[in-house]
């Protein structure tokens, strides 16, 4: 069992071992640590102070207001977490038993688990190496006229190609989801992330540009959609009479409590995304050059890379895979992550027979090579020194 305690930027690990021994160790570099010193405490002080502390205080419709502001979206549905903004959005497009919707083989569960909850299916494609998005040059191979959707969703930086996916859609009358869960701040060809498609999401996991601990929102430019989404986020009570059901969804409400810590980091949005490519650009000055790394592009035509995570991939000729970087980085005192495992690959789903055969090589070569290193924001240039020298060292021993 892991306990954190922070205080600052100092960070004191506690490592509850099997016979209850207790070590601390000092000055371990987190994979990340948000910057909470603005207006978070006076936020929630005031929701203390006035005894609005559940879904139901003013703060969640200001939060959901300027969210959707910001990235032009006429409506704002807050709700639990990243998560439980993709199965709402699944849900309110009406995605069921048999429909098929396309997404990047190379992601987090929730995409997939958003869609196989509701009896649908996920269709694959592959990353594009050098993105590590998806590739959406294999999406319209996957359409079929069990196609409902495509899931396009932009990962670790870089945003999708999104132009190509809402061409397809258009083309074949398909409904566009858009996870933007790690695009807090970023723009494709000048345009809001958050903005694309019939419905989008976030997440607002300690890990994003904007925290609210746990926490998520569905934006969307369609009233009817967002009444939908707002049923479906609260158990789906009736408008007219309270605890009766027509239907069936889950409670993914979100606390007045979580929307004063959002107001607080959105206050902030710009600073933040200034600060993470100023990290994303000291890290790749540092550490361009070493032989058998790859570092993430730092911009396409379309966009420049916001850093969510600085992630970095092992060539492939290096005999060791992303599990022994994290292991050595570890005993360096530096915290890191591999990179998503592969939906195909996923145990939960080869046990139900699914993806059966299929094989995305991209895809499968960034799930056991690609790592990414401490990017938090509350992380200093001491710290960041630390990591490349870090990095270095490992490098030396592949």
């Amino acid at each position: 069992m892991r306990l954190w305690s922070y205080k600052g930027t100092a960070q004191t690990k506690i490592v509850r071992c099997k016979k209850d021994e207790m070590r601390i160790y000092m000055s371990f570099i987190p994979v990340n640590e948000p910057l909470l010193n603005g207006n978070e405490k006076k936020y929630l002080c005031e929701c203390i102070d006035t005894g609005w502390i559940s879904s139901e205080g003013p703060f969640v419709k200001e939060f959901e207001q300027k969210v959707s502001a910001t990235v032009g979206r006429k409506y704002g549905i807050a709700v639990s977490n990243g998560t439980a903004a993709l199965e709402v959005a699944v849900q309110a497009l009406g995605i069921g038993e048999g429909d098929e919707v396309i997404m990047p083989a190379f992601t987090i569960i929730s995409c997939a688990m958003s869609v196989t909850k509701v009896g649908a299916i996920p269709v694959l494609v592959d990353s594009d190496i050098y993105t590590w998005n998806m590739n959406v040059d294999e999406v319209e191979s996957k359409i079929t006229s069990r196609t409902k959707a495509i899931m396009m969703v932009h990962l670790y930086g870089l945003p999708v190609e999104v132009d190509a996916v809402l061409a397809l859609a258009k083309k074949y009358h398909l409904k566009v989801i858009e996870d933007a869960a790690e695009m807090h701040g970023q723009t494709y060809r000048g345009r809001p992330c958050g903005s694309f498609g019939n419905i989008s999401t976030f997440s607002f996991y300690p890990n994003k540009h904007i925290t609210t601990g746990e926490g998520g929102m569905v934006v969307t430019d369609d009233e009817e959609l967002a009444e939908r989404c707002k049923m479906l986020r609260n158990l789906c009570f009736r408008k007219d009479v309270r605890y009766v059901h027509d239907e069936i969804s889950d409670n993914y409400r979100f606390t007045n409590l979580q929307a004063a810590v959002g107001l607080a980091q959105l206050e902030r949005l710009e600073e933040f995304v200034e600060r993470k490519r100023k990290m994303g650009e000291y890290y790749t000055q540092k550490l361009q050059g070493i032989k058998g790394l790859r570092l993430p592009i730092q911009k396409t035509e379309y966009a420049d890379n916001i850093y969510w995570v600085y992630g970095l991939v092992l060539d492939k000729d290096i005999s060791g895979d992303n599990k022994m970087a994290q292991k050595f980085l570890a005993e360096e005192g530096i915290g890191s992550r591999t990179f998503f495992w592969c939906m195909h690959e996923q145990p939960v789903y080869q046990k139900q027979g699914m993806f059966a055969e299929e094989t995305y090589l991209n895809a499968e070569y960034l799930a056991r090579k690609g790592f990414y290193i401490p990017s938090g924001l509350a992380l200093t240039q001491e710290q960041m020194d630390k990591v490349v020298l870090g990095v270095k060292k490992l490098m030396d021993r592949m």
